[in-house]
């Protein structure tokens, strides 16, 4: 099995305008997510619609492709940037350009999903820490089957544990959160990106909603390791402080 990783970077993000290219712990972010990526997979890709980001990959000794900059998703951006490179992997890898401590052995149990050929989409899930955590409709739940396998994922807290106050939920199930790290066979890739919007996904803002609703099998993961996505200005802060915890 031949793997490559493709980072989408967008400069235009409505909470936090050139995400990619803020500094934490002395580099660009995008450049933390490139360096602990390619400690793993040899061939990674930033795929981009703006020419600062892709200047900056290049300094810093990085790949990077130029994409349209009318994409509805980070997925989409992917699929062009697979075309573009004319890859012959057999597995594409989605990591977000805003996980700068994303982990080589989170990559590593995204890979192995694919030595089982049943496997179309992996995914990673992380078990809850908190009940409140749980209540938290910014962190997608999945449930699984016993072959992990996902049967869906909500922003909703799920399953409904029935008898039970809800303030003893956590103690008799155990909640799993869904990480937003992806990998596709590249067939796969290639069909879902033609795929229309679901109401599932419009309903949940959850594209991988989509996949499921039009049959398609994501298998999960499980990691123990918690990540750091930076979304806001706050979340850079409470990023050099997870940085400095680590040093």
């Amino acid at each position: 099995m031949k793997y490559i990783a493709i980072i989408p970077a967008r400069y235009a993000s409505t909470r936090f305008p050139g995400k990619p290219l803020a500094v934490l712990g002395g580099k660009t972010v995008i450049q933390r997510v490139y360096e602990q990526v390619s400690s793993i997979l040899p061939e990674v890709y930033v795929a981009t619609d703006d020419e600062r980001i892709f200047t900056a990959v290049e300094a810093f000794g990085g790949r990077a492709v130029m994409t349209r900059s009318d994409h509805k998703s980070g997925t989409d951006r992917i699929q062009e940037a697979v075309e573009k490179t004319a890859t012959d992997a057999d597995v594409i890898i989605n990591v977000q350009g805003d996980e700068p401590f994303i982990q080589p052995s989170q990559v590593e149990t995204l890979m192995h999903l694919f030595d089982d050929a049943s496997t179309q989409i992996g995914t990673l899930g992380k078990p809850f820490e908190s009940l409140e955590a749980v209540m938290n409709p910014n962190s997608p739940k999945i449930v699984t089957d016993v072959r992990g396998f996902a049967l869906y994922f909500s922003r909703s807290v799920i399953p409904f544990i029935r008898g039970v106050g809800e303030h003893e939920w956590f103690d008799h199930y155990p909640f799993l959160k869904h990480l937003g790290v992806y990998a596709y066979r590249r067939n796969v890739l290639a069909e879902v990106t033609r795929l229309p919007q679901s109401s599932l996904e419009k309903a949940e803002s959850l594209e991988q909603l989509r996949w499921l609703q039009n049959g398609y099998r994501i298998r999960v993961g499980l990691t123990d390791v918690e990540t750091v996505g930076i979304d806001t200005p706050e979340d850079l802060e409470r990023a050099e402080l997870f940085l400095a915890n680590i040093k």
